[in-house]
């Protein structure tokens, strides 16, 4: 029987993850049933919500057991199909293992049109980071033409696409992240207003007085810590604050309590609103559909940072912690001939 390998959950995490919380295996290939598919990876993504499913505990995203294979959202090609929706060669995306070869429900993917863009779009501007940073930015922000709008991991797939779409808005647009060349591509390519390098500036509190002198308006927050508690005293009068992750302290043992912010509330009537990707299932076409027609116009621009190899996948997901991509971090796990 042919062979694949995948990667499993060697052990639970203490504080920042490790290669020890990670184990390659070799495995029989698996074979598809009536309405499954067989699926090559092609592109596997790296996501920081991964972190917290290596918990032990209840969140939004199920937890993996140790010794079982780790997901991952992830594009490849149909090699055997059981289905009538998926034909041999088709390129199709979905939740699957962190695994070079895995049977998929049919039911459970989408196809990958290759005439939208390269295929690895699909796990980033085209995929869920761009669908996450659509819907966050223009149901939960509500950008309007004036507003100034602070992202906090700017660089990221979806802090990046959240500024250019508020910039489409006629939002003044502020980013922070943590390097002069993130800096340098938010505001020299990407258009946004102002850049600030958290890991650099002293004062956040004094950088955000300074890029926002008329104060905060909408804040999409990706990162929470020190970032957000410099931007919570700016926000204006009926501000909205769009809550998609807190990367800060995904490592944390113990979350910090900090300073009471919830006071703020009260004198800016702001609105504070968590929010997840899945709960747009439904309108997922409808953003992907204008996402498409901006990317194709150059309306908005995108970054990948491709490790090459399934070997590095586990590299690719600890440098997610390290600041190391700018834009979507991707695992290249096979050659795409089409």
């Amino acid at each position: 029987m042919a062979e694949t390998r995948q990667w499993q959950l060697a052990s639970r995490p203490v504080g920042e993850p490790t290669h020890d919380n990670f184990e390659l295996v070799t495995v029989d290939r698996p074979e598809p049933d009536n309405g499954e598919v067989l699926v090559e990876t092609l592109y596997q993504s790296v996501d920081p919500y991964m972190r917290g499913r290596m918990r032990d505990a209840e969140s939004y995203a199920e937890p993996w057991d140790v010794g079982d294979p780790m997901k991952a959202s992830v594009v490849g090609e149909v090699v055997e199909s059981n289905s009538g929706r998926f034909a041999e060669g088709d390129i199709v995306t979905g939740d699957l293992l962190w695994a070079e070869h895995a049977v998929a429900d049919a039911n459970e993917l989408q196809r990958v049109n290759p005439d939208h863009g390269p295929i690895s779009t699909a796990l980033g501007v085209l995929g869920m980071p761009g669908v996450t940073a659509y819907w966050g930015l223009n149901d939960v922000g509500d950008p309007k033409p004036g507003d100034t709008v602070v992202v906090s991991a700017a660089a990221g797939a979806v802090g990046s696409v959240v500024g250019q779409l508020a910039r489409l808005a006629g939002a003044r647009v502020v980013g922070t992240a943590g390097s002069e060349a993130k800096i340098d591509w938010l505001t020299d390519d990407l258009g946004f207003d102002a850049a600030i390098n958290y890991k650099e500036t002293d004062d956040l509190s004094a950088a955000i007085d300074e890029t926002c002198p008329d104060g905060v308006d909408v804040y999409f927050d990706n990162v929470g810590g020190p970032i957000t508690d410099a931007v919570w005293p700016r926000l204006n009068v009926d501000a909205r604050v769009a809550v998609c992750g807190q990367i800060a302290l995904y490592n944390e043992t113990e979350v910090p309590t900090g300073p009471r912010k919830l006071a703020k509330l009260i004198e800016s009537r702001a609105t504070v609103e968590g929010l997840l990707v899945s709960d747009y299932q439904p309108r997922w076409g409808e953003a992907l559909e204008r996402l498409s027609t901006f990317v194709q116009n150059g309306d908005v621009q995108y970054r990948e940072n491709v490790v090459e190899g399934f070997e590095n996948a586990p590299d690719a997901f600890l440098g997610l912690f390290e600041g190391d991509n700018i834009g979507k971090q991707l695992v290249q796990v096979a050659e795409y001939e089409g």
